[in-house]
């Protein structure tokens, strides 16, 4: 698993090490695996040009031991000293290996730019020389290379204001910055390299974490040999109206490709003959009326996708939640809840998942302040709500209060399509019913949807029910089949 930290954890973590070490050991441990990382991006260091923006700080130090070591394997680097001072010692290596003081114009010529200007410390939007510097080193030839986090971002939070620098790669120190999980940050960040110093022992409970494939196998229910369809977990499906027909068939698709061992579909007359046609291993029940005592016994509900926001939709919703197992909130069932939050009353596991939009109707909140602030708006609603909060975007983040977010780390900018949302719903209702706790469900639901995605785009347009098409490969992926992220 990624663990991440903000900048004070990672800060107090360092107190702790350079008490037990000489004076600049942490620095020589950062230039060294920073250097290791440029060389190998440039390919063939001899000859090459690299520019350091050096700031007042620690990084800035960091670029400085960095270029020394490239200087010396015979790259030319010149450094653009923008701080109020400088790291003296930092800069008399690389003058000593053949570096220089140089102007910002030699960004133009750059083969690589390290980004050494502010570290994890700073916030807010970037001042000037500062942000001149980035615009021109965002729009010069060479790839960006980031001292532990690009300038511009929060490492505490991957807010943005204003302009940051959009990283090749980001080198990091110690440990994850929780910045470098979570967009916007991360979409700045590039391709983390993180770089061992020595902190673990010091490190605290992380702040953010994010599975990995190695993590989903852990988590993912297996059918043993005494497993039948029941065991296995059944799922309903309360989704889809005369107006959306579709929502209801994806939301099953997704369920049924993510392993439960019974779909029982509940919905009126349209809906319910397109999950016929699509799918006849769901077991269906047509509503011709808002009852649901027809259905039989579920482990879980998807609620939602499709389902119309109107007061049939609202007595199924009332339905649904007035049982006592686990219920997954999304699409038009958000907005019922939104209007009535009455329907959270209740014991068992709840799981949401909105989009910004939904979840700014949720708690009363702007969507652009969600988009901007994920972390923060995410544990407000978890805390606020008392349920687990799955939010889609950029980055899906996962929210439960008491625990660390989780960011999901898979996925493509192609997901970003009518239905897939519906696809996701039906894929962590799955893992509900097979006996996943919501936060797991959630957490493992969005990696495998994010897996799936990327291997039904392979860099070019999807639809939602490729996604669903492809659960099973993103299955075998992470248990086994296959390479995962």
């Amino acid at each position: 698993m990624k663990t991440a930290y903000t900048a004070d954890q990672i800060r107090g973590a360092e107190h702790a090490l350079m008490a037990r070490l000489p004076e600049g050991t942490l620095m020589q441990r950062a230039a060294t695996g920073l250097a290791a990382v440029c060389a190998d991006l440039l390919g063939r260091v001899y000859g090459k040009r690299v520019v350091l923006l050096v700031g007042s700080g620690d990084n800035g130090g960091d670029a400085l031991y960095a270029g020394e070591r490239l200087a010396r394997r015979g790259a030319w680097v010149g450094a653009v000293l923008a701080g109020s001072k400088t790291h003296e010692a930092g800069l008399a290596a690389l003058r000593q290996a053949g570096g220089r003081v140089v102007e910002r114009d030699a960004l133009e010529r750059a083969d690589l730019i390290i980004d050494g200007l502010v570290g994890i410390g700073a916030s807010g939007a970037l001042r000037e020389p500062y942000r001149a510097l980035v615009e021109e080193a965002n729009a010069a030839r060479g790839p960006i290379v980031a001292v532990d986090v690009p300038s511009g971002v929060d490492a505490s939070s991957g807010r943005v204001e204003g302009l940051a620098v959009r990283a090749r790669v980001t080198v990091t120190m110690g440990a994850y910055k929780t910045g470098l999980l979570v967009d916007p940050g991360a979409e700045h960040a590039g391709t983390v390299e993180l770089v061992d110093i020595g902190l673990g022992a010091h490190l605290p409970d992380p702040d953010v974490a994010a599975l990995t494939g190695g993590d989903v196998d852990v988590l993912l229910p297996r059918p043993g040999n005494e497993s039948d369809k029941y065991r296995r977990g059944v799922l309903g499906v309360a989704a889809g109206s005369d107006l959306f027909t579709g929502a209801a068939v994806l939301a099953v698709g997704g369920a049924l490709r993510a392993g439960a061992g019974m779909v029982r579909y509940a919905g009126p007359g349209a809906p319910v003959a397109q999950v016929r046609a699509h799918w006849p291993e769901a077991v269906v029940t047509e509503l011709d009326r808002p009852s649901l005592e027809d259905v039989g016994r579920v482990q879980a509900w998807v609620l939602g996708p499709g389902l119309g926001t109107g007061e049939w939709a609202h007595e199924v919703a009332a339905q649904v939640l007035a049982s006592d197992v686990p219920v997954l909130i999304d699409a038009d069932a958000l907005t019922l809840v939104a209007r009535d939050r009455g329907l959270l009353r209740r014991s068992a596991p709840v799981l949401i998942t909105p989009h910004a939009g939904e979840l700014a109707r949720l708690i009363r909140a702007d969507r652009d302040a969600i988009e901007a602030a994920r972390l923060e708006h995410v544990r407000r609603a978890a805390a606020e709500l008392g349920v687990t909060v799955l939010l889609k975007g950029s980055t899906t983040v996962v929210a439960e209060e008491s625990r660390p977010v989780r960011a999901n780390v898979t996925g493509t900018s192609w997901l970003a399509t009518g239905g897939t949302g519906d696809v996701l719903a039906g894929v962590a209702g799955a893992l509900l019913a097979q006996g996943l706790s919501c936060y797991d469900a959630a957490s493992c639901g969005a990696f495998l949807h994010g897996l799936a995605g990327r291997r039904a785009a392979e860099g070019a347009p999807l639809t939602a029910a490729d996604v669903a098409a492809a659960v099973p490969a993103a299955i075998r992926a992470v248990t086994g089949g296959g390479r995962s992220s």
